[in-house]
């Protein structure tokens, strides 16, 4: 819980440390770069809401200031809304944590001061970070331009320069070139080398077909279906796409008119798994999640112990 609306860090970690070209990267500085990074309420930019932002901004030299980064700032956010339990177990904030916490609009203004002038960086930061900042400043009525600032992701060199391919993959785990790459046959074997490479490699990787899914199947986990039209929230499906993006199955199914919504999807083109989702929830059943049923199953057992 912060009661001050910001936190800096103590110290700050010499341009130096972080080795000679990034020595070179920050003497070349004709403006701030501000790198950030957001926690949220979800992963919609325009619909959720910021609960925790930190920013390190790095300034140029200029004459009579050396420059150099500054110590970080982080600002825990009361975002006016209920956090979606699966929200809070990936960043562990939770909604009586920010019970003290300043509104974003109360605190637009140092945030908006922390980017004033600056470049942006981050991790993966173009396609969420970014967005929801700007539409937090929006809902707060602070005008912050961002359209001239020009942006560093390092997830975008990441995956440039370390390519998530079977062919890379091959390569790390097995030290051979895929041939014939996208035949069938070829791509078959190869993901059976690869993925003989990972179990020789990673001796704590369990060797048991459940959890080997479990881990294959956790990159899927925030999501109802196999294309992803429906997200958890709070162990229940809400809408991950169209005019209902956002709003939950159990509101939708219990509107008379948004009903129609329902009854277009089970005519529509859409995959069957999310269909029955639908088809469910038109009958009065709103689905739960693994884990929700894992712990209403398990409920009883723990009472009679």
């Amino acid at each position: 819980m912060h009661d001050a609306p910001a936190t800096p860090a103590t110290g700050s970690a010499p341009v130096v440390d972080l080795g000679p070209r990034f020595a070179a990267f920050a003497a070349g500085l004709t403006r701030p770069v501000v790198f950030f990074d957001i926690e949220a309420t979800g992963t919609d930019p325009n619909a959720d809401r910021i609960v925790e932002l930190s920013v390190v901004r790095i300034n140029p030299a200029t004459e009579g200031e050396p420059g150099g980064i500054l110590p970080p700032r982080t600002w825990r956010i009361n975002p006016g809304v209920h956090i979606p339990s699966e929200a809070s177990e990936i960043h562990g904030i939770y909604n009586d944590d920010l019970a003290n916490a300043p509104s974003f609009a109360r605190v637009a203004d140092e945030i908006a001061a922390a980017f004033q002038g600056a470049d942006l960086a981050g991790f993966s930061i173009t396609r969420f970070d970014v967005r929801i900042l700007q539409s937090e400043f929006v809902r707060a009525s602070r005008l912050v331009d961002f359209s001239r600032a020009r942006i560093i992701d390092a997830q975008v060199i990441y995956h440039q320069r370390e390519p998530r391919n079977l062919a890379a993959a091959l390569r790390f785990y097995r030290g051979r070139e895929l041939v014939a790459a996208h035949g069938a046959e070829a791509d078959t074997l190869a993901s059976l080398e690869v993925f003989a490479g990972q179990l020789a490699r990673y001796e704590d990787l369990g060797v048991g077909i459940d959890d080997l899914h479990a881990i294959s199947a956790q990159h899927n986990d925030a999501y109802c279906d196999a294309g992803r039209r429906f997200a958890w929230r709070d162990n229940e499906p809400v809408f991950n796409f169209g005019r209902m993006r956002g709003k939950s199955l159990r509101w939708v199914a219990s509107d008379p008119t948004e009903r129609a919504y329902l009854r277009w999807m089970i005519d529509g083109n859409f995959d069957e798994d999310a269909k029955d989702i639908v088809r469910e929830a038109l009958r009065g059943r709103i689905r739960a999640s693994m884990r929700a049923r894992s712990t209403a199953a398990a409920a009883p057992r723990a009472g009679l112990a």
